[in-house]
């Protein structure tokens, strides 16, 4: 072998090392992703992940001291089989979820995250024990495992900023899944002089089988993700786009539209003003001052509308953390008819940030604050209904002012909703108010109105235009019958300790039956 020769082949492993680190991490990446979007609890999901995962690879290195014959032929057989099971792990996940239970789908997202593992496992010593005729024992192991970090170092940097935002975890499981087969193919082009001759075009044409498989699956998914979609929401899908943030899914059918976040629906147009009357005119109501309002989510615009009916208002300030939702309430026509054009309105002012990070960050004091949030269904929602939130929010809200907030349903999450009134009274909130209203699309759903001064919740006057709201309707919401009542003490959820999301989590355990996630 010629120097020449030699510097090559260390470039062609040296590229080797990084490549597998890069794309190991992504797959683990990819299926917790997937297993949060699908189960809920992100927590659990990743922990439940690394965990397994790590295990694995430990294993995996230990097996590696039983690789006989020529290394770099069983290293190119890890890469191969690596690139096919991590690249279909996303697409048999969303098929389990599809069509199976969610017991099913967790033992295999074990099983992938257990192969993956595995074989990851065998890379770094098969390839330390190659390039032990190329250096020192020393270089030769810091080399390996640098450049596998690095890799890995790429790989949680690319997800979250181009991978997730721009490809989706479907296609980049595939994408991931070519790149590790190519890094097979890549070892079998330039190192073939190292290979042995006997045998060797088998593993040529498995190369080119699994590349075609992959590019079949890209050609295909389109019409797969779709037929996966169908099974999951009862009418026909009519916008989706999955954003740095979530899934956004819109579906139409006998002329109820519909708005899914991560599969959750989030408002029927059937019925969506029982819900936003019951947040919004209670509160507009009762605050002294109605000039400046504050939306925490609701980026689609329907809070929007039922606060720019009182005509005291002089500025709406939306805070929602997607971009996206705002440009569904501006850009889609239907949604644009049901939230009457409120996000174009002139008092309104619309603002894609973190509702956590903005009241951080803006000083401005509001007359009314509302909060549209999603439900606590994952930490990084269940923070925005903890002490600490509306500690934020009592401090912008003002003397004369009300704060009124969603809390998830008193009947089949009734500790999560008792939990949240504790929280927001543990914040300095002196009065507050829970009451509930009937929302069919969502069942039997919970609210919490406080404020720093008494409340009269018996008599109301809604001089404003009203499809479910009335002076006597009003009155009947705040009493909230036996069985909606906390049967045992709960705790406060802070930052630090967010038993909110245990609360939540465990109370729709108990209720779901059918193959939903929790978020």
């Amino acid at each position: 072998m010629t120097k020449r020769q030699a510097q090559q082949e260390k470039l062609v492993l040296i590229i080797s090392i990084f490549i597998a680190g890069l794309c190991s991490i992504v797959y683990e990446l990819l299926i917790s992703t997937t297993s949060s979007y699908f189960l809920g609890d992100s927590i659990r999901q990743f922990s439940i992940t690394i965990g397994v995962y790590m295990a694995a690879m430990g294993l995996g290195s230990f097996v590696s001291r039983l690789a006989k014959g020529n290394l770099l032929l069983r290293f190119i057989e890890v890469e191969l089989l690596l690139g096919l099971i991590g690249g279909c792990s996303v697409p048999l996940l969303y098929f389990c979820f599809a069509y199976t239970n969610p017991t099913a789908f967790s033992a295999l997202m074990i099983t992938l995250i257990s192969l993956i593992g595995l074989l990851t496992g065998l890379e770094i010593p098969l390839l330390a024990r190659i390039l032990k005729d190329y250096y020192p024992i020393e270089i030769n192991l810091s080399n390996v495992l640098s450049l596998d970090y690095l890799g890995a170092l790429l790989a949680t940097l690319l997800f979250p900023f181009l991978l997730l935002p721009l490809v989706g975890v479907f296609h980049s499981s595939l994408l991931f899944g070519l790149v590790n087969v190519g890094l097979g193919i890549f070892n079998l082009l330039f190192l073939r002089k190292q290979l042995p001759e006997k045998g060797i075009r088998r593993y040529h044409l498995f190369s080119v089988l699994c590349v075609a498989f992959f590019i079949g699956l890209f050609f295909l998914s389109s019409a797969m993700l779709a037929r996966w979609n169908d099974r999951l929401f009862r009418d026909r899908i009519i916008y989706t786009e999955t954003t740095p943030y979530q899934t956004l899914v819109l579906t139409e059918g006998k002329g109820d539209l519909r708005l899914y976040i991560d599969r959750v629906i989030q408002f029927s147009s059937t019925d969506e003003y029982r819900y936003h009357e019951s947040l919004v005119h209670l509160a507009m109501e009762r605050s002294r001052r109605k000039a400046n309002v504050l939306i925490l989510g609701g980026g689609e615009g329907l809070a929007a509308r039922e606060v720019l009916k009182h005509p005291e208002v002089e500025k709406v300030t939306i805070v929602d953390i997607d971009p996206a939702v705002f440009a569904l309430g501006k850009e889609q026509k239907r949604i644009q008819v049901l939230n009457k054009g409120s996000l174009d309105n002139e008092k309104v002012l619309s603002i894609p940030e973190d509702a956590f990070v903005f009241l951080q960050q803006y000083p401005e004091i509001y007359d009314v604050i509302i909060a549209d949030l999603p439900d606590p269904s994952n930490e990084a929602l269940a923070r925005l209904y903890s002490r600490d939130f509306f500690k934020l929010v009592r401090k912008r809200l003002s003397p004369s002012g009300v704060f009124v907030t969603q809390a998830s349903s008193p009947f089949h999450t009734k500790m999560a909703y008792w939990c949240i009134a504790a929280n927001i009274q543990a914040a300095g909130f002196k009065y507050i108010h829970p009451y509930h209203a009937y929302v069919p699309s969502f069942g039997d759903w919970g609210f919490i109105l406080a404020s720093p001064f008494p409340i009269d919740t018996a008599n109301w006057q809604l001089d404003i235009e009203t499809q479910f709201l009335d002076p006597a309707t009003a009155r009947s919401l705040f009493q909230m019958e036996k069985d909606l009542l906390p049967s045992e003490s709960v705790d406060t959820s802070t930052l630090d300790k967010p038993v909110l999301l245990d609360y939540f989590l465990a109370d729709w355990r108990r209720w779901s039956r059918d193959n939903i996630p929790l978020q």
